[in-house]
């Protein structure tokens, strides 16, 4: 019987290599990133030759030529158009956007009451930010704060009538206060109400579920406009002789009730995402159907919907401007509103206005994205590789 010997253990030790390449570096980013494939060659020379073409001149007209200071339309016309510029200047017209800046901040409410609401904008960065922070004590202190107190802090101080405070009608307000009062309430109400249509469309109980279908197929049919426009026009028709309520009121209550539609199927598709296991787990712990909601599926849910609730929340910001169907000026409507003051025509006022309101909207609406962002990797419980 013949047997073989095999030897598996080295008899001399392995020469040494030579270290590895660094693999980091400007140069190493650019190839894996921009310069991986021909493809992608291609397309970033074609990218920075589209940057290059439009960046220089937007610059050049937002920054270098445009006007900064002035007092009237002469600064942002040229002098064929009855103002001091050279012929042929375009630019911006940044002293439009100074000059109206607190009717842009505040639209026209009083300006010896404006320390009312600035001292609410205060009062509510004070009490957002700790909430906002994750290692920040005393959450349920500062969530009542937020949700409980300042809201009374601001039905006392934005329309006044009490204490000796001046009585502020609604009509006057506008601009980023009304864009924010309408964001902050349809947020602050859309979510919690959101998750009980939602718990209501999954529920046993017929009844319960067909109304919180029907309402949630009805909104999401209409338009925003329609529901604003209802509200505003249609609703006062069916209230008894004499009782009404402030249009503004009307707007709050619609723009709510709208996110909150859209904000139900968004957790109804967390609630689905959750295994059955985690319904049967709870079940055989004993626990409630609110324990187990709690405690157990609604935190699983939320985080796997953070992305799709902070886009209702973006997408509701946004519509704020929609306001303008029923005579209330939020920051678009108040920029438009004052195209019309004489004083400051000229052919680069509406686009340079347009751009101040972009940039304002995209500023919020990329920090909700950002700490979107932010949440997800806070609350990411997988495996890191």
């Amino acid at each position: 019987m013949n047997t073989h010997q095999g030897t598996f253990v080295r008899g001399s030790m392995i020469e040494g290599s030579a270290p590895p390449v660094a693999e980091g570096g400007v140069v190493h980013w650019l190839r894996e990133n921009l310069f991986a494939t021909p493809k992608d060659a291609v397309l970033t020379i074609v990218s920075l030759l589209v940057l290059a073409w439009f960046v220089p001149p937007a610059i050049q007209w937002l920054f270098i030529d445009a006007a900064w200071t002035g007092g009237g339309r002469g600064v942002c016309a040229t002098v064929a158009q009855g103002g001091s510029q050279p012929d042929g200047w375009s630019g911006a017209c940044w002293a439009f956007v100074n000059a109206k800046l607190d009717q842009f901040a505040y639209g026209r409410y009083p300006l010896d009451e404006r320390w009312r609401p600035t001292l609410v904008g205060i009062l509510f960065v004070l009490f957002l930010v700790p909430m906002l922070i994750p290692k920040a004590p005393f959450k349920g202190i500062n969530a009542i704060l937020l949700f409980a107190v300042l809201p009374i802090i601001a039905l006392i101080l934005l329309p006044g009538g009490w204490f000796g405070l001046t009585y502020v009608e609604t009509p006057l307000w506008g601009g980023l206060m009304v864009t924010l009062i309408l964001s902050f309430v349809g947020i602050a109400v859309s979510l919690p109400l959101g998750i009980l249509l939602a718990l209501g469309r999954r529920s046993h109980m017929p009844v319960i579920k067909m109304l919180c279908t029907a309402f949630i197929e009805l909104v999401r049919g209409i338009p925003l406009i329609t529901v604003l426009f209802m509200a505003s026009v249609m609703l006062p028709l069916f209230l008894p002789q004499g009782v009404t309520f402030d249009k503004f009121l009307r707007a709050l209550i619609g723009v709510s009730l709208f996110a909150s539609a859209y904000m139900a199927e968004v957790v109804r598709g967390g609630l689905q995402a959750i295994p059955k296991g985690q319904y049967e787990g709870a079940d055989s712990l004993g626990l409630s159907f609110w324990q187990k909601m709690n405690l157990i599926v609604l935190p699983q849910a939320l985080k796997l919907v953070i992305p799709g609730i902070v886009n209702t929340f973006i997408g509701l910001f946004k519509d704020t401007s929609l306001v303008s169907i029923i005579g209330m000026f939020d920051l678009l409507g108040i920029v438009r509103f004052n195209f019309t003051d004489a004083n400051w025509a000229s052919s680069v006022t509406p686009i340079s206005g347009l751009i101040f309101a972009g940039f304002i909207f995209w500023l919020f609406c990329f920090g909700m994205s950002r700490y979107s962002g932010f949440m997800e990797r806070v609350l990411d419980t997988a495996h890191k590789r």
